[in-house]
């Protein structure tokens, strides 16, 4: 005799894999294309990007040009091993890139190292990329509230417009359109950290973090 309280299996719904693994394969040849970024074009780059925001029902807007910048940005700084003197950051604007003053100059100079020129040609060599032409790049210097008064560089004015001009100048040099440059010396009107103490005394560590050169590449 039949068991009147016989349990039906209930069969699982298992259509929304379909979608998932149509969403997996656009992440996958969208990880290609990220592979040889340097040789994309940003038509069919956005392209794709459009189509995995669609697949995933508009919830991501991770995949963008400006963080494949940034990315590639930081990884030249790593494969210069300065990590401890130069970050790659974003804000509102763009990305900025920021130098800490002893990598790019000996004290009291504004000549760029030979050991910084590696870096700042790789980074050249990036934004001449037709992906990144149209960026802007801004270039600061900033020094910190010690005096300089020598016959080149009356005060730190003159010392922090030197160093930006210099870093723009080398970048030109490595085939950069020049009207994408401005250049600025900001002396030592915006400090990142007070340069002293409550009682007038110097802080050190302070002040050499606030000797710097900052790079906004904005679009």
């Amino acid at each position: 005799m039949a068991n009147k309280f016989e349990v039906k299996e209930e069969v699982e719904d298992e259509s929304w894999l379909l979608t998932y693994a149509d969403a997996i394969t656009l992440l996958m040849a969208f990880f290609v294309m990220i592979l040889n970024f340097a040789e994309y074009d940003m038509p069919a780059f956005e392209a794709a990007s459009a189509a995995i925001k669609e697949e995933l029902g508009g919830q991501t807007d991770v995949f963008q040009p400006i963080n494949l910048l940034s990315f590639k940005l930081e990884d030249e700084v790593a494969e210069m091993d300065m990590e401890n003197a130069v970050s790659v950051d974003m804000d509102d604007d763009g990305i900025v890139l920021e130098f800490a003053s002893s990598a790019l100059y000996d004290s009291g100079s504004a000549t760029v190292k030979k050991s910084a020129q590696p870096l700042l040609e790789g980074i050249a060599s990036t934004l001449a990329q037709k992906s990144y032409r149209g960026y802007e790049i801004h270039v600061e210097g900033h020094t910190d509230d010690i005096p300089i008064a020598t016959r080149k560089f009356p005060s730190n004015w003159e010392l922090s417009a030197s160093r930006a001009i210099n870093v723009v100048r080398f970048m030109i040099s490595k085939g950069l359109e020049p009207d994408r440059f401005k250049a600025t010396g900001l002396a030592d009107v915006q400090p990142k950290l007070p340069n002293r103490d409550y009682n007038g005394d110097p802080l050190p560590e302070n002040q050499a973090a606030n000797r710097r050169i900052v790079v906004h590449l904005i679009q």
